[in-house]
């Protein structure tokens, strides 16, 4: 940046602090200035027969730099350094930039260094700092310099112009007509501008540019498409352009009125000096040509893409067909003029024509020479690179397809194996997760062959110098890597399912030990709970007695018990610890047995408490027990005493109704003093019911300690009186019948002894077969069949029986008779009954109904 001590300087100091700050900021100020100061450069570097190619390279070593310098001060700069070093590319630049400093311009920010490294910002800085200091800081119209004067001039000359408003160097020439009308100014000649419209700015663009360059030797320093495609074209690149319009016009007014002058002398030249100019611009742009054409043809550099490297093959199959053959005309044409110029120079005796240094027919000759030498081998080496970037394009697709495919199929694979599923599955859900994990596994090994493949793939790329061979590395580094983490995440889940299998395996036998062995105690407990809650229902002591050891040999099996209790709850508490050590997520409980160690404690629990329970109801009860073995005892003292009591005087009854000893009368009279003294009996059965009475209330049913039931006593007691009391009734009947029929004592005795006689098991009765063999004894004929042996009387039996006591009846009477009575149904006969059917009166005349009443006496009253 240049600081200069007049106010002209200082005012324009704000440019300088601009570019310092906001250079390069959009991309098309730096595209404009590239081009804008690569062409101001070679404008004056081509008087030197030279120029630059890329503004941030060509000035790295500094030469054409200093060179640059004395082109446009007309000053010797020191000796350069030719050497090849950094060192000596610095010491250079360094010369330039203190030739610059020298000059009153101070440079700010900017280093030898960063311009022998190629910084483009800094380069283009400078040499808008040597653009401003030689170029525009001189610029004076009327009393105003520099930008401001250069601004003054330009509008000046276009104030006369219609639609022409100069007022800043950037959007105020976007249009060109501000171009168009300086040119048109100076030379109208050059430019029909009544035929210029505004709306057509590249048109007016690119006029102004083409005509600037081919009759004012203004270079095309802008692109009239980047200044149209631009919001607000670059100020610099405007400035540095339009500075050199005002040189070329400036230098043209100065050198029209020296030619004026010597107009006359030049006259005779003209001819010679024009065709001079032609050679040396010929030349010049032929060597130009050439110039930049050999490097074109040595660039070696391969392309990246297919389509690139055949757009080189058709851009030197086009510079053969279409490029070339005009300039080898141009260098036929060369010759032919300079040969022509010195024949005319001959002629006229002027000094023969030497042409600048570097552009001799000679020099011309030998950069053909290195044209045609850079020619060579270059299509060969085309389509070689052409074939490799055929191979290189199948195998960088082949790699593609490879790794996509991988990529699709390891896809959720990592996120696969992370996966924790294992940490609350089952044992069969463990087992099945192993399946599959082989079935992975099998799956992982069969595509080792495609990882192989595409690293392969990748190393030939490599050696064959593929130009996306950062990225195919980066992509095989990454497929290498996942494949390595999906090969360490498989053993790990691998590991883990093992681990997790073992572990359940373990929990599983444990539950399956837990479950063999809590059921049956679980039953146990069961059934002794049942058995303790059970309630008892004993007769005897002996029971209560048996109830209560059976219960002690229960209590002595509880420390067993209360041992296996604590056993089961030990597996259960080893499953506990596992789960604990190893963090086992349980996915739920134990699969074999629902039987909790909560419910196993709580049941034991129950036992214990229900023990002492049944201790205090089996002694109760066994207090109970012993008190109804008193009761027993006492009633079974008393009842011993009774029962025999009384089956003695029932034998004494019957052996005093069957002997019957002395009168009927005195039979009567001792009948009658027994009975009162069994009447006199009846407390102690009294007693005995209220014994009997108490066993009833304890609820007790057998009595080991006697046969006599209450019931027996009784119906003993009952049939003692009956029996009496039916006794003295018969005796009492006999009286009457013996007193009624006129029956003597010794028929009584007779029919008492036959009674007793056919009476063989003493019951006081007879039955039908004995009746009947007494009725034969004495000698009543009742047809006895001897086949028959029924013991009963059948119809025919019956019949004769009723005519052999003197019934004489008819077939009528007697089918009457048996329609009402069935002699199958006649009963004992009591020995009152005997005697009143042995003391009747028979008649022929006796009706049925008399038949009936003897029958009935004979039944007993049983018809």
């Amino acid at each position: 940046m240049d600081h200069y001590d007049s106010q002209q300087t200082n005012d324009y100091m704000q440019p300088e602090e601009d570019w310092d700050r906001d250079l390069l900021l959009d991309p098309a100020w730096e595209k404009q200035q590239r081009k804008t100061f690569t062409a101001w450069c070679n404008s004056h570097l081509r008087k030197a027969g030279t120029q630059i190619e890329n503004i941030e390279e060509d000035f790295r070593d500094g030469l054409k730099l200093m060179l640059l310098l004395e082109v446009i001060s007309g000053e010797r700069l020191a000796k350069p350094e030719r050497g090849k070093m950094r060192v000596h590319k610095i010491s250079n630049v360094n010369k330039a930039l203190d030739f610059i400093a020298s000059k009153g311009v101070k440079l700010v920010s900017i280093g030898a260094e960063e311009i022998v490294d190629g910084n483009v910002k800094m380069t283009l800085g400078m040499i808008w700092t040597i653009i401003l200091r030689f170029a525009i800081q001189d610029i004076s119209v009327e009393e105003t310099s520099a930008k401001e004067g250069l601004l003054l001039w330009c509008q000046r000359k276009t104030a006369p112009y219609k639609n022409v408003n100069i007022q800043n160097f950037h959007i105020s020439w976007k249009d060109g007509l501000g171009f168009c009308a300086l040119i048109h100014r100076h030379r109208p000649e050059l430019i029909d501008y009544g035929k210029l419209r505004k709306d057509d700015p590249l048109t007016n663009l690119n006029t102004a540019f083409d005509v600037a360059e081919k009759y004012l030797d203004i270079p095309k320093m802008l692109d009239a498409e980047d200044i149209v495609g631009t919001a607000r074209p670059d100020e610099k690149a405007i400035m540095t352009y339009v500075s050199s319009f005002y040189h070329a016009f400036s230098g043209a007014q100065k050198a029209e009125t020296a030619a004026n002058r010597i107009c006359k002398v030049l006259a005779v030249n003209q001819e010679n000096e024009r065709l001079m100019e032609d050679y040396e611009k010929l030349a010049s742009d032929l060597l130009e040509w050439i110039r930049r054409t050999i490097p074109w043809l040595e660039n070696r550099l391969p392309e990246n893409t297919m389509h690139a490297m055949q757009q080189k093959l058709e851009d030197f199959r086009d510079y053969r067909r279409l490029h070339k053959p005009p300039k080898v005309q141009e260098k036929c044409q060369l010759e032919i003029n300079f040969n022509t110029l010195q024949t005319k120079l001959r002629l006229s005796n002027r000094p023969a024509f030497t042409p600048s240094e570097g552009r001799m027919v000679s020099d011309i000759n030998n950069a053909w020479g290195c044209l045609e030498q850079a020619e060579k081998g270059y299509e060969e080496w085309l389509l070689n690179e052409i074939r490799r970037l055929e191979r290189l394009d199948h195998l960088a697709e082949k790699f593609r397809q490879k790794a996509s495919i991988h990529e699709a199929w390891t896809d959720g694979k990592e996120a696969m194996l992370r996966h924790k599923d294992y940490e609350t599955a089952t044992l069969s859900e463990i087992k099945a997760l192993l399946k599959k994990h082989e079935a992975f596994e099998s799956d992982l090994a069969a595509h080792q062959d495609r990882v192989e493949q595409i690293a392969a793939i990748a190393q030939e790329l490599n050696e064959l110098d593929y130009y996306d061979s950062p990225s195919v590395n980066a992509r095989c580094q990454r497929i290498c890597d996942q494949w390595d983490n999906l090969g360490a995440l498989t053993q790990k889940r691998r590991e883990a399912l093992e681990r997790t299998e073992k572990l359940l395996e373990t929990i599983d036998q444990l539950y399956l030990e837990y479950a063999k062995r809590a059921a049956p105690f679980n039953n146990w407990m069961e059934g002794a709970m049942e058995d303790l809650q059970d309630t008892f229902i004993v007769h005897t002591i002996e029971e209560i007695q048996g109830l209560t050891t059976a219960h002690e040999q229960f209590k002595a099996t509880l420390p067993d018990a209360d041992k296996e209790r604590l056993a089961i709850l030990g597996i259960h508490n080893e499953v506990s610890k596992i789960v604990q050590t190893y963090h086992v997520n349980m996915a739920g409980t134990n699969p074999y047995t629902t039987i909790t160690p909560q419910e196993i404690n709580g049941k034991w629990d129950h036992v214990r408490q229900l023990v002492p329970r049944r201790d205090q109801a089996l002694m109760e009860e066994h207090a109970r027990q012993q008190h109804n073995e008193r009761l027993r005892k006492q009633f079974a003292a008393q009842a011993n005493v009774i029962g025999p009591w009384i089956q003695t005087k029932m034998e004494e009854i019957g052996r005093i109704s069957i002997e019957m000893h002395g009168t009927l009368e005195d039979q009567l009279s001792h009948l009658r003093q027994y009975e009162k003294s069994i009447v006199n009996y009846k407390p102690k059965i009294d007693q005995l019911e209220g014994d009997h009475q108490l066993i009833q209330e304890a609820l007790i049913f057998d009595n080991k300690h006697t046969n006599y039931t209450m019931e027996h006593i009784r119906v003993g007691w009952e049939q003692l009186l009956t029996t009496i009391a039916r006794t003295i009734n018969e005796v009492e009947n006999q009286i009457l019948t013996r007193d009624a029929k006129g029956i003597s004592q010794e028929q009584m005795n007779e029919f008492r002894a036959s009674f007793n006689h056919f009476d063989r098991d003493h019951s006081g009765t007879l039955g039908p077969e004995e009746f009947k063999a007494c009725l034969i004894s004495l000698g009543y004929d009742i047809g006895n069949d001897p086949q028959k042996k029924t013991g009963m009387m059948d119809t025919d039996d019956f019949r004769a029986c009723l005519i052999s006591m003197g019934y004489n009846m008819g077939e009528a009477e007697f089918a009457r008779i048996m329609s009402i009575v069935d002699p199958n149904r006649l009963g004992v006969v009591t020995f009152q009954a005997f005697i009143d059917f042995m003391s009747r009166e028979t008649a022929d005349t006796d009706t049925a109904d008399q038949v009936m009443a003897s029958f009935k006496i004979l039944a007993g009253d049983k018809a």
